[in-house]
């Protein structure tokens, strides 16, 4: 039954015109629909999702979503020359170089907050 039910992502915001500036900013993503003040709705990748307005925004010390590229270095030189910083990360044996994970198959991975702390994370395919 679920397997056929679309999974959404929703992220809270704190503010929603500088969330909505930083999404269109680093992403280059605009509202394809807003519902109230509070709501704000992206489609990329054929994936529908909601920015809302919510006291908790950054409170998730996990990460929130996650955009998979196959153009991995290209997307994260385009956000760093946009003014992204990247996380570093430690996972013990495998850690960020300069905000980037490489593991030993070749998948890397960045990790970046939005505007409003909601932490991003950046793939290869």
């Amino acid at each position: 039954m679920f397997d056929s039910i679309p999974f959404g992502v929703t992220l809270p915001a704190s503010d929603m015109e500088r969330a909505k500036a930083w999404y269109e900013t680093m992403l280059s993503l605009t509202p394809t629909d807003e519902d109230d003040p509070g709501v704000a709705w992206y489609e990329t990748g054929g994936v529908r999702f909601m920015l809302y307005l919510s006291e908790f925004a950054g409170t998730n010390q996990a990460t929130a979503a996650s955009l998979t590229t196959p153009d991995f270095d290209g997307v994260i030189a385009l956000l760093r020359g946009r003014g992204a910083v990247f996380d570093a990360v430690d996972f013990g044996e495998f850690k960020t170089v300069d905000g980037v994970l490489e593991m030993p198959d070749g998948l890397k991975a960045a990790w970046v907050k939005d505007s409003e702390g909601n932490i991003l994370a950046i793939t290869s395919e």
